[in-house]
C-alpha cells in the first residue's frame, strides 16, 4: 500500500537514490534538504521538495504531518569542525518534532558500529544519533551498513581515485582491515522493503554483501575490474594524519568528509546479515559485479541538470575525472535587484569582459596559446545570452533566468569544469554567487586546482562584488 514518506537528507548520496526508487513505486514522498534543487529539477512523479536545515528546523513539524515513515539520511562528515555535536543537535531538533507530531516508524541509515574503545568519531557520532532518534517515542529502524559500492560512495571514491592517480599504492596498515562491502542496489532494496514490515518496536539490522573483504583485498579486485594495474605496498605507518594528508593529495572526495572517514579504518567492521535476510531475503550482488556496474553509471555523471545534459560535455568526460568536484567561489550581499543582477550577469565577455581580474584572464588565455590552443573570441550582441551560446572559450550550458548562468570551461587543462553564477533572493537582500566546479583528471588535475586556487578565490570575489556594483549602479 502506498505511504506518505518523508526523507530527511533527500538530496545527499543515499536519499536521491532512494527518493527515485520510491516515486517508482507510487508512495508519496515529501524530499527534504538544505539543497532541493537539483532534486526538484528530475520533476519526479509524486514527489515535493521541501528546503529545510535541520540546525533550525522551523517547518519539520508541518512536513510530519500525516506522515506514515521518515527516513532519516542525514550525516554531518562533510561539515567539518565539531561534526558530533553537529550531529547531536541535529537529532535532538528532530527528536523533538516527532515527540509533537509522531509518526508511524522511522528508519535510520546508520554505520557499523566497533566496540566503543574503538569508534571514531563517526562511529560515535551515528551511534549517538540513533540513542537520541529512539527518545522519540517512535519505533526507530536503524539499519547499519559499511562500505557502499556505488557511483558517489565516497569510500568507494577513495578506492577509485587511488588506483586511478597513482602508479604505485603505498596505504598505511589499516588497508589491512576487513568489512563486508554491500551493492547500492541491495541496500536500496533492503531500505524499501522495511516498509512492507513495519517496526511496532525499536529494532537494529545489519546489512552486508555476500564477500568479507579486507580494503586491500578490495583495491586488489578493483584493479581486475577496472583494468588498472597497480603495485600495491601496505607500509607501517599508522599515524592518523598520514593518513588523511595522503587521501586529500590524490582524491577529489571533500577533505573533511576523507577526515571522517579514515578514522573509520583502523578496526575491522563486520555486518552480521543473518536477520535481515530472513525478513527481506534477496541475492546479494558480488564485489566485482557491483564496481563494474558502478563504473558504469559514473559514465552518465555529467548527463545531469548541474551540466545542461550537454552533448560537449558529456563528450569530454573521461572516466579517469574524479567523480567529487573541487570548488571555489565567494558569495556576495546586495540590495540589487534579480532583474538587474540578471541583466549585469550576462553581460559576461562584452565591454566589462570577465567584471575583475581581467589581465589574469588574459594571462590564462595566453598560455592555452603558448601550447598551441587557439582560443575562441567574442560573444553575442543581444542582452541575454541562450544555451549553446559561445562566450570566448565558454559555452553556455545552464540558463535559468534571474537564478543561474552556467558556462562550460573551454581551455585546456586536466579535467572538466563550468562556471557558475547563481542568483537567490533572501526577501531583505539578495545573494549573487561566482563559483568553479572542476573534476580533476588524476593527479595533474589536483595540482593544477591546486595551484589555481588561490587566483580563483580573488578573482571571483572580485567578480561578484563587481556584479553586485554594477547591479545597484543600475537599480538606481
Amino acid at each position: 500500500m502506498p505511504q506518505r514518506i518523508l526523507v530527511l537528507g533527500a538530496s545527499g548520496y543515499i536519499g536521491q537514490h532512494l527518493v527515485h526508487t520510491l516515486s517508482q513505486q507510487g508512495h508519496q514522498i515529501l524530499a527534504a534538504a538544505r539543497h532541493v534543487d537539483r532534486l526538484a529539477k528530475l520533476q519526479l512523479a509524486n514527489v515535493s521538495c521541501h528546503k529545510v536545515d535541520l540546525n533550525w528546523p522551523d517547518n519539520l513539524p508541518v512536513l510530519l504531518q500525516n506522515i506514515d515513515t521518515v527516513y532519516f539520511l542525514v550525516h554531518s562528515m562533510g561539515e567539518g569542525g565539531d561534526f558530533i555535536a553537529q550531529e547531536r543537535q541535529v537529532a535532538l531538533n528532530v527528536r523533538d518534532a516527532l515527540r509533537e507530531v509522531p509518526v508511524k516508524q522511522v528508519i535510520f541509515l546508520s554505520s557499523l558500529q566497533a566496540p566503543p574503545h574503538e569508534q571514531s568519531d563517526h562511529l560515535r557520532a551515528r551511534q549517538a544519533t540513533a540513542d537520541i532518534l529512539r527518545e522519540a517515542g517512535v519505533p526507530v529502524t536503524e539499519l547499519r551498513a559499511g562500505i557502499i559500492v556505488g557511483a558517489g560512495s565516497a569510500a568507494f571514491e577513495v578506492m577509485r581515485d587511488m588506483v586511478y592517480n597513482l602508479p604505485v599504492l603505498t596505504p598505511p596498515r589499516w588497508v589491512r582491515s576487513r568489512t563486508t562491502p554491500i551493492a547500492l542496489e541491495n541496500l536500496l532494496h533492503y531500505l524499501v522493503a522495511l516498509l512492507d514490515h513495519p517496526a511496532c518496536e525499536h529494532r537494529i539490522f545489519e546489512a552486508a554483501g555476500p564477500e568479507v573483504l579486507s580494503y586491500q583485498q578490495q583495491f586488489e579486485h578493483f584493479m581486475a575490474v577496472s583494468g588498472k594495474r597497480r603495485w600495491l605496498l601496505p607500509i607501517p605507518l599508522p599515524t592518523r594524519w598520514i593518513s588523511v594528508w595522503f587521501l586529500n593529495v590524490i582524491t577529489s572526495v571533500p577533505p573533511t568528509t576523507a577526515r571522517a572517514l579514515i578514522q573509520g579504518l583502523k578496526h575491522d567492521l563486520l555486518a552480521d546479515d543473518t536477520a535481515l535476510r530472513a525478513l527481506i531475503p534477496q541475492p546479494l550482488i558480488a564485489f566485482d559485479d557491483a564496481v563494474r556496474s558502478t563504473l558504469k553509471e559514473e559514465e552518465k555523471l555529467v548527463n545531469s541538470s548541474d551540466w545542461g545534459y550537454d552533448a560537449q560535455a558529456f563528450a569530454r568526460w573521461r572516466p579517469e575525472y574524479g567523480y567529487f568536484a573541487k570548488q571555489a567561489g565567494f558569495t556576495v550581499k546586495t540590495s540589487a535587484s534579480l532583474q538587474a543582477l540578471w541583466r549585469v550577469v550576462n553581460q559576461i565577455g562584452g565591454k566589462e569582459r570577465y567584471f575583475f581580474g581581467n589581465i589574469l584572464w588574459q594571462t590564462r588565455a595566453l598560455m592555452d596559446l603558448a601550447i598551441g590552443h587557439k582560443l575562441a573570441k567574442g560573444r553575442p550582441e543581444r542582452e541575454y545570452l541562450q544555451t549553446g551560446d559561445a562566450v570566448d572559450s565558454w559555452k553556455v550550458i545552464v540558463v535559468e533566468p534571474e537564478k543561474q548562468l552556467t558556462l562550460l570551461f573551454g581551455m585546456k587543462a586536466p579535467g572538466l569544469g563550468r562556471l557558475c553564477f547563481t542568483l537567490e533572493d533572501k526577501g531583505d537582500y539578495r545573494t549573487i554567487d561566482v563559483r568553479a566546479f572542476w573534476h580533476p583528471h588524476g593527479m595533474p588535475g589536483l595540482f593544477y586546482w591546486l595551484l589555481m586556487i588561490p587566483a580563483h578565490l580573488f578573482i571571483f570575489r572580485g567578480m561578484a562584488k563587481r556584479i553586485a556594483r554594477l547591479a545597484e549602479q543600475s537599480t538606481d
